[in-house]
Order: C-alpha cells, then sequence, then structure tokens
C-alpha cells in the first residue's frame, strides 16, 4: 500500500480545513521521553526489539496452555511491547500477565477494550452503561467518577491502557458498529461527555486513547467485516466528525485510536484511514497537534486486511505516522517489512527510534519503570467492590430519560384507585421489571412473547381490558442494543394500539433508535427510556414509575421525527421507597451484610427460627431486604421475600394507632378522653375514669391478659356446647379452623370479660392487650365503619401496602404464607394462614393486638410513612406534630419507657438484655411480636428495621431467639454500618 499517494491533498487541507490553532495540552506521558529510564531502556534495545516495542498481540485467559505458550514465544522471541486482553476472568488474566511480564526483557503495556468497564470483555466483572446512555446524563462529575473507577480496575487486572473512550458522534441511526457506542449525535455533548471519562481515567493513572479517529459515527458499514466509507465534504467534517477530537485533544489526551475508514475528502487513493499518511501525519499529528501517542484500530480487522498482507500492511501503518500497532497477526514478518522500510529509506530509524521513546514513556507514565506483579488474590471481590456497584447504580439512575409525562402520569399517584396490569414484552417470565413493580402496589403480571401471534395479542387485549392502567415494559433479550426490532408484526401493533390508550405507561429497553420502527409510539402518555436491558435498568425503571427515584436524563440521538436530541422531561422522585445499596446512604455494606448473615444464620442453625426476613431502609431507601431459611423446620418451602408473616403484637402500631392518631388530627379522638366516652357497657366499669393516655402508656392498671380460649374448654379438655362446633352456622359463623366454628357472642363474652377484669392495684408500667382488643370497636363508634375496611380504605391501599392484611388465607395462597406454631392446646392441628393468637382468631381474625399478615416491603410503607412525619408517596396521612406526641416517652417519671402504643428503648440501657440495640436513640421507637417479629424506627437516623420470624414454630416454648437476643444483635449491626 503506498502512503505517498496522498500528499496532493495538502494544500486542500491547509486551505480549507478550519482546525482550531489553539494550544493543545501536551500528554502528561511526554515528560518521560528522554527519562534516565527510557534512555536505559533504548540502549539495551536491539534494532528487532525496538521494533517489537512498537507491536501489541491480542491474548486471551480463556484459551489454555497452549495459547499460553504462543503468546510467551511472541514475549520472549520477538520482544513485543504489550498486550491487548479479550475474553476471559479477571483472576486467570492477572496470573497470566504475571507470568508474561516475568518472562519479558521490558516491562509489558497492557491493554484493554473497556469502554463500558471490564465487563466489556472479563466474566465476573462490572459493566457500566453503554455510552449511549452516559451521553444522557446531565451530570458530568459522574462521567469523571466512573473513568476513576475504570481506571482503577484496569490497573487492579495487571492492566494499563484502555482503548476508549469512544468520541464518535453518531448521526446514523443504522451504524452497525458504533451506534450505542457512542454518547450520541450532538458534538458537544459527546465531546465534553468523552473528555469528563478520559481525565477521570488519565487522572487515576490509566492511559487512554480517543478512538476512532477522524470519526466512525456516520458509517453503515461494520470495519470488522468491511472498509466503510464516508462521503462528507472537508467541512462538513471538520465542522462535525473532527470537533470532538479538538476538543480531547486540547484536554491533554494521552492517545488517538486510528479507524479503518475511506475518506475520499481526506484522502482520495481509497486507502483505509489506517494508512493514510495524509489523514495520520497531515491533519491528525500536524493540523490538530496531537503529538501523544497514535494506535491503529485492531490490524486484523477487514476494513484494513482486504488486498493487504499481514506484516506488509502493518508497516504501511507505521510509515503513514502510527506509532502503535494493535493486534498485529504476524510478529516476525512485521519486524522483517520495517527493516527493510528503513533500509530502503521509506522510513528512518530516527522515526522508529521517536515512536519507541513515546512507547517507554507510556510505559514509565504508568509505573511499569517500578513494575511489581499484581496480586491475584480477592480480586473478584475487589472489582465488584461495594463504590463500584453503587456508581452503576447512580448512572443507571441519572441515565434514566422521560420522554413523555402527559398529565404528570409519573410517578404514579392514588394507588387506591388504580387496578395495574404488566406487560413484559420479548419476555418469556416474569421478569426484574415486573418483580420491582410489585415492591409498590398490586400489580397483575403478563407476558408477550417476542414471535406473539394474532391470537395471542387478541387473548392479552380481551384480558387487560378490566384494568384502568396498563404498563409496557418492552424488552431486549440480546446482549447489545442493536438497532433492530424483532418482534413479530401483530406484537408491534399491539404496543402502537396502546400507545394510544390514555393510561399505558412504556418503559423502553431498547435502543431508542427502535421507537422510530413503532408506529404512535411517540403518543404514549408515559414514555420512559433506558437504552439498554438488564436487571438494574429494570429495576429503576420500575422505581421511577412509582416515584422512588426520580428522572432527569435527555436524549442523546434524534429519532425520526418523533423526538429530537437533547428533549427529556424531570421527573421528581424520593417520594416512596427506592431501593440502593448501604453506601448510598453512608452504610458499609460488609458491617451489614455480613453482620446481618450470620446472626441470621446463627439463629437458624441453633434452631431459634426456621427462616426470616430482614428490611433495613434508611433516608428513604431500602438498602437491606433478606429473606432467610425455610417456612418450618426440615422443609423445602424456603422463605421468599414475598411470603407473608404473622405480625403478632406489631398489629398493635401497624392497625389501630395510625387510626387512632388520624381521628387525633380531626379531633374525634382525645388522650384525656376515655374507654367510657366510646363504649357504652364501660360507663359503670371500673374503667371508665382511666385516660387513653394511661392507657396507651400501658399503666392503665388494665390486667395483661386473660387466656379467652381456656373458657372454651371443659375440665376433661371437650369444648362446652355453647362455644365451638364443628360445622358452622348462623349461630356458629367464627371460623377458628375447618373443624372449628364459635359461637357468634363469644366476641362479646370477651369484651365483657375485660369489662369485669379487676384492675392491678399500681399505677405502673405492665404491658396489656385489652385495650387494642377493644380498640376495633371504639373506632367503629367513632368513625362508623368497620376497623379492617377502614385501614385498608385510609391506609394499606394508597400505601400500596398490598400484603397488609387480616385473615390472609382468604386472599393468599398458602404456599406464600409462613406458618407458626402446632397448636395441640386449643386447635389442636398446625397453624397456618390464620392468626396464632387465639384471643385473636376467636375474634375472626381481626383485632388490634394481633391479626395482621405482611412481607416486610409491604409494612415498610406504612413505617416508613411515620418517619416521614406522616407523609409518603406525596399524600399526606398524619400531622407531624401528631407522631411527635404519640411516639415520646409519656410518663418517664413513673419509670416508664413507653410511648402512646409505641415501644421505646429503656429509660437506661441495662446491657445485652436491653429490648434495643445500644445505640437506638432516645428518638426511637417501634414494638416486637410474640412470635418473633420486631420493628423499629429511628428519626435521629432515618432508619427503619424490620425483622420478621416466626420463632413459635413449631412451639411457642421455644425462647432460643430470646436467648440469642438476634434481634437486637442485628439492631446494632444497623448502627454499626452507619457508624463505620
Amino acid at each position: 500500500m503506498k502512503f505517498f499517494s496522498c500528499f496532493f491533498l495538502l494544500p486542500i487541507l491547509f486551505l480549507s480545513v478550519s482546525v482550531n490553532a489553539q494550544r493543545s495540552a501536551q500528554p502528561d506521558f511526554l515528560q518521560y521521553r528522554e527519562s534516565a529510564w527510557v534512555d536505559s531502556v533504548m540502549n539495551s534495545l536491539s534494532q528487532e526489539e525496538k521494533i517489537g516495542q512498537l507491536i501489541m498481540v491480542a491474548a486471551y485467559s480463556n484459551r489454555g496452555a497452549k495459547h499460553k505458550q504462543e503468546i510467551l514465544e511472541l514475549v520472549k522471541e520477538q520482544k513485543i511491547g504489550g498486550l491487548i486482553f479479550f475474553q476471559g476472568d479477571p483472576e486467570s488474566q492477572v496470573e497470566l500477565m504475571n507470568d508474561y511480564q516475568e518472562a519479558s526483557k521490558v516491562p509489558l503495556l497492557g491493554a484493554i477494550d473497556a469502554e463500558w468497564g471490564l465487563g466489556m470483555r472479563l466474566d465476573n466483572t462490572i459493566s457500566y452503561p453503554f455510552q449511549m446512555a452516559l451521553g444522557a446524563i446531565q451530570d458530568e462529575d459522574l462521567l469523571l467518577e466512573l473513568g476513576a473507577e475504570v481506571a482503577r480496575q484496569v490497573k487492579r487486572t495487571g492492566l494499563h491502557v484502555n482503548f476508549a473512550p469512544v468520541v464518535d458522534v453518531n448521526n446514523n441511526p443504522e451504524n452497525p458498529v458504533i451506534n450505542f457506542r457512542s454518547f450520541g449525535e450532538d458534538k458537544e455533548n459527546v465531546a465534553s461527555k468523552a473528555v469528563a471519562y478520559m481525565q477521570g481515567m488519565q487522572n487515576a493513572g490509566v492511559f487512554t486513547t480517543a478512538k476512532h479517529f477522524p470519526g466512525h459515527g456516520d458509517t453503515g458499514t461494520d470495519s470488522h467485516y468491511a472498509l466503510p466509507q464516508i462521503n462528507h465534504s472537508i467541512a462538513r467534517l471538520d465542522s462535525l466528525e473532527l470537533y470532538p477530537f479538538r476538543r480531547i485533544i486540547e484536554a491533554g489526551v494521552g492517545g488517538v485510536m486510528v479507524a479503518h475508514l475511506n475518506i475520499p475528502a481526506l484522502d482520495s487513493t481509497g486507502v483505509p484511514s489506517t494508512l493514510s499518511r495524509a489523514i495520520i501525519t497531515d491533519l491528525l499529528k500536524e493540523k490538530l497537534q496531537f503529538k501523544g501517542l497514535i494506535v491503529t484500530d485492531a490490524m486484523n480487522m477487514k476494513g484494513v486486511t482486504m488486498g493487504n498482507l499481514p506484516g506488509v500492511v502493518d508497516k504501511d501503518a507505521l510509515l503513514a505516522g502510527n506509532d502503535l500497532l494493535e493486534f498485529t497477526e504476524d510478529v516476525p514478518r512485521t519486524i522483517e517489512e520495517v527493516k527493510k522500510a528503513i533500509q530502503q529509506g521509506l522510513i528512518t530509524q530516527e522515526d522508529i527510534d521517536q515512536k519507541v521513546r513515546k512507547i517507554l514513556a507510556v510505559k514509565q507514565w504508568v509505573g511499569l519503570d517500578r513494575y511489581k506483579p499484581v496480586p491475584k488474590k480477592r480480586i473478584e471481590k475487589d472489582l465488584n467492590s461495594a463504590a463500584a456497584k453503587l456508581l452503576n447504580h447512580r448512572l443507571v439512575e441519572a441515565s434514566l430519560t422521560v420522554l413523555k409525562n402527559d398529565k404528570n402520569l409519573l410517578p404514579l399517584q392514588q394507588l387506591e384507585t388504580l387496578k395495574i396490569a404488566s406487560v413484559s414484552i420479548g419476555a418469556e417470565k416474569k421478569t426484574k421489571f415486573q418483580k420491582s413493580l410489585s415492591l409498590y402496589s398490586k400489580v397483575e403480571h403478563f407476558q408477550l412473547e417476542t414471535e406473539a401471534d394474532s391470537a395471542a395479542v387478541a387473548e392479552l387485549m380481551e384480558e387487560l381490558q378490566e384494568y384502568n392502567l396498563v404498563i409496557l415494559g418492552v424488552h431486549d433479550q440480546s446482549k447489545f442494543p442493536r438497532n433492530k426490532l424483532n418482534f413479530s408484526s401483530e406484537v408491534v401493533q399491539f404496543i402502537s394500539e396502546f400507545s394510544g390508550k390514555e393510561n399505558t405507561v412504556i418503559s423502553f429497553f431498547k435502543n431508542p433508535y427502535v421507537l422510530n420502527k413503532i408506529e404512535n409510539i411517540e403518543n404514549a402518555p408515559a414514555l420512559i427510556v433506558t437504552y439498554q436491558d438488564s436487571e438494574l435498568t429494570e429495576s429503576l425503571a420500575a422505581q421511577l414509575i412509582f416515584g422512588g427515584v426520580g428522572a432527569n436524563g435527555k436524549l442523546p440521538v434524534s429519532v425520526g421525527k418523533k423526538f429530537r436530541a437533547g428533549e427529556g422531561l424531570e421527573v421528581s422522585g424520593g417520594i416512596r421507597l427506592s431501593y440502593s445499596l448501604p453506601e448510598a446512604v453512608g452504610m458499609n455494606s460488609e458491617i451489614l451484610e455480613h453482620g446481618i448473615d450470620s446472626l441470621m444464620q446463627q439463629a437458624i442453625e441453633m434452631k431459634a427460627i426456621p427462616g426470616g426476613q430482614v428490611l433495613v431502609a434508611k433516608d428513604q431507601k431500602v438498602v437491606f431486604y433478606k429473606a432467610y431459611g425455610e417456612h418450618v423446620y426440615h422443609d423445602t418451602i424456603p422463605v421468599e421475600k414475598t411470603d407473608l408473616y404473622d405480625l403478632a403484637s406489631v398489629t398493635k402500631i401497624a392497625s389501630v394507632m395510625p387510626v387512632l392518631m388520624e381521628l387525633y388530627d380531626v379531633d374525634k379522638f382525645q388522650l384525656d378522653e376515655t374507654l367510657a366516652d366510646h363504649l357504652k357497657k364501660f360507663r359503670r366499669s371500673n374503667k371508665k375514669d382511666i385516660p387513653y393516655r394511661d392507657i396507651l402508656a400501658h399503666q392503665g392498671r388494665l390486667q395483661p391478659w386473660i387466656p379467652f380460649w381456656k373458657n372454651t374448654l371443659r375440665k376433661n379438655g371437650s369444648y362446652r356446647w355453647w362455644t365451638i362446633k364443628k360445622d358452622s352456622s348462623a349461630r356458629y359463623p367464627i371460623k377458628i379452623t375447618d373443624n372449628m366454628y364459635l359461637h357468634r357472642n363469644y366476641p362479646k363474652k370477651i369484651r365483657k370479660a375485660i369489662r369485669k377484669s379487676p384492675l392491678l392495684e399500681e399505677k405502673k408500667y405492665a404491658y396489656s392487650d385489652f385495650f387494642f382488643i377493644l380498640a376495633p370497636e371504639v373506632i367503629k363508634n367513632i368513625t362508623g365503619e368497620e376497623f379492617a375496611g377502614y385501614l385498608q380504605e385510609h391506609f394499606y391501599e394508597p400505601l400500596g401496602a398490598t400484603s397488609l392484611t387480616f385473615n390472609p388465607s382468604e386472599k393468599f395462597p398458602a404456599s406464600d404464607i409462613v406458618p407458626t406454631e402446632n397448636d395441640f392446646l386449643f386447635r389442636h392441628e398446625a397453624i397456618h394462614g390464620t392468626v396464632h393468637d387465639e384471643g385473636a382468631i376467636m375474634l375472626g381474625g381481626i383485632s388490634g393486638h394481633a391479626g395482621l399478615f405482611s412481607n416486610a416491603n409491604d409494612l415498610a410503607k406504612l413505617l416508613q410513612m411515620y418517619l416521614n412525619g406522616g407523609e409518603y408517596g406525596r399524600r399526606r396521612y398524619l400531622q407531624e406534630e401528631t407522631l411527635k406526641e404519640f411516639t415520646r416517652v409519656q410518663f418517664p417519671e413513673n419509670d416508664n419507657r413507653r410511648a402512646l402504643g409505641f415501644d421505646k428503648p429503656a429509660l437506661k440501657y441495662t446491657g445485652p438484655d436491653s429490648n434495643t440495640a445500644k445505640d437506638a436513640s432516645a428518638a426511637s421507637f417501634g414494638h416486637t411480636g410474640f412470635t418473633g417479629t420486631m420493628v423499629w424506627m429511628d428519626p435521629e437516623y432515618d432508619l427503619l428495621y424490620i425483622f420478621l420470624a416466626n420463632r413459635v414454630s413449631p412451639t411457642r416454648e421455644n425462647k432460643r431467639l430470646y436467648q440469642l437476643n438476634t434481634r437486637t444483635q442485628i439492631q446494632q449491626v444497623l448502627y454499626d454500618a452507619v457508624k463505620h
């Protein structure tokens, strides 16, 4: 290939290309070109060894011993300058790189294509968002952070160079090779994002190369397979394609990678740009004043190899002005061809030496003059650090782009009015997106396969008619978000039709260009673009829909006539729980996870509990949520996060207390009132003068409890004839079990027994269930509504707490409900799906002292509302001052730690047996339950803790959970993680 045939273009370039003549920042590494170390290495190299320094070959860590031996031979015999690593795993790569370095006369320069992080090439590593998604981000400091983190990971794997960032302006939607790898179509956005990413990497000590010079964005051909041609004028190339390269060169980028492109306006000979002196030497080096390292794109790509021989083509690339040859296929021949070129005067030895000095200067800049082997121990843990994962989370969240939000549909409001269905299109099973939607409200899920036919679509359309909100997730099953739509015409028509409906939310997990292939999608009331499909994008899109997170991304590319680059609506978040990582709220994930995991494992192994759920939220972010163990001992049913637990006495603060506080807000309930004010039959009782403040603080002199169930039994253990029957009837309607039905008047007998019960002698703290058993009737008399229905309407449904319920077996399958005790005293069966407390089951399963079931996530919504001062999801449920009053200690002078209905930390911490962790603040409040539950809120830390378990399985006599003090030990772990 003749490099000199393009010299005649120089006058045109000098006249026509208005390249900015500003002084570019000289790459830092150049300071070492004449260093003592570089001099010493240069003096030790033969001519062949110097040429070898200009060569970088491909290495893999998943190809076994034969490949390793081939690389070792090139290192030892040809004295190559570096390796670019491709597929493999980090541990193997480090081990191999250490071996290769040991065999090399001059330390090897290690490189990798890690445009979106090591996950681009290596297994078990993080893949950050593709550059198109990064192009949507408005906070460029995140790009600096990304660069620094990617650099850390690159160095941890024993490498020194990242062939990134891509600075191509992608102005061709059909571009098959750049596309989602570009920051977008706006040259300013591309340039500023590229500079930030580059600076983050280089500031952290990793050498970078801007690629693919002079611009690969407007091609319809993949240069891996053929030579693309770009037919634009010099003026257009100068104003658009070259602009980001100018900017990043001015910012001090260390290297530039040259693409294999045919650009007639720059070189009319048709040679690939990699072999064009006019493009590399005259344009890049002289006009753009680039003094750094010039690297070829891979020299095995068809865009440069077609019609060119290995070795010869590499020589021609050096003659054109490149410094480093990437992916040379024939190293010995390349060295021989370069030697011949020197002999023929096509290039001088001085030119070669200057290139070698550049490469050695890079090696010194990255620290190879002080080379030490890289340890492989803990490498995967180091690469997948909590900080690295959190950064990925932040980047994805920042990239979320809302293109439509008619009538401020997002985030969803008034959940109690919505009957929601979700459809995952292009999925065969329930997706992470759908599971994440279910964290917020009741959602019925459907799947529509990629090739669904008209019958399947018609059936689904019929089913969706009963819902007033439909959420479509348009998924991408491919590894990369190509500009392709592999859906049947029927599926495409389905999306198009639903886009025109009034209450449709579309979350688009595909390449945004694909939007242009779906008619009418621009008319969707709400449209979210995530740029790619992953568990993280799916989770965060669901959180965005419900207001857990917000969005402010801007579309980095235009989508036909539907949307223009730069479009994107701001949607506020933070109105409901979000789901993140401990580090997002300043907690240490290692302390948190190890501490909770080990304590839960201990409790399970010691048979304190068969399993459980633990949820931790801080600053309204759920940062830990796990299920452990099994439903019962020696079971095969693992506990799932969606399973329901019997909350036992946590029912008090999750049912009675929110209603009383709401009624207090509207002056329908006063703390100086008494039971006699709301229950006529108490007007002559010994409890008629006891104020609610005393009762709720558990110092109203009420008896702790009465074993009501025992009154149904004769001395011989059989049931009294008027209490329980085997079959239901009008007189015996209260179901205890399938074979036990209680007399309809028995609840009245329970209330009568409470009314008639004697008072304790002293007015001091004595925990009692009595008022909470009576509370549903008190509330009904005040509101005129049934207790359970009132709770659902005023709290649980608006909160989206769909599993928070009484009598769960009426709504949920038994497999979703965790069993409690094997009752051999009263019910004579294993209790599963009904309340454990005997008094509560005798009240029909609905009581204020026990009876609620929930999973940790739904219970968290109510408790977070408390932490928020009575507000959640942009809805105020309670006044903040009311919550402060009800959750403060009422009678400390009486040595009573209790608030109103809520438990509080002991007035003086008494050691490991205290009721809370030692670091729980005095402002904190919560409750525990007999079945093993504990919930606690700490306003000082905005910290929420939920522990659900069934320690009464198989018997209530099991006290190991108390003996181990598991619940409060876990609670202390939370504070340790905060104060790390």
